[in-house]
């Protein structure tokens, strides 16, 4: 059975401990949410915003917000000029360079011991 989605509003945000609490619609209890249950969203949530969860207990049997998403903020990984996909491509160029210039040495090392260079 899949948990249904809430919606509510961040009420407080504790920046330095990454987490805070979200009112829901419904005026229920506020619910405990911390920055783990967004994943990799484009920018840290700010009291105010509009927040789309799931609940579940954790294991002192408290209540706290997972598959949580900021309404109107992408996932970051839709960001193409992200540093560490920048990195990254980095890293293989230099591996492609690297092996052709070892190939290359390897090549001309063989032809020069066959006396053809």
């Amino acid at each position: 059975m899949t948990k249904p989605v809430l919606k509510g509003f961040l009420k407080t945000w504790k920046e330095d401990r990454g987490f805070g609490f979200i009112t829901p619609d419904n005026a229920g209890r506020d619910v405990f949410i911390h920055i783990s249950s967004l994943g990799d969203t484009a920018r840290r949530p700010v009291p105010g915003d509009i927040i789309y969860y799931q609940v579940a207990r954790d294991k002192q049997g408290k209540f706290r917000a997972v598959n949580a998403s900021i309404e109107g903020v992408n996932a970051q990984h839709s960001n193409t000029n992200s540093p560490n996909k920048e990195k990254t491509s980095l890293k293989w160029v230099a591996a492609a360079l690297g092996l052709l210039v070892i190939a290359s040495v390897a090549g001309f090392m063989y032809l020069r011991a066959s006396g053809l260079v």
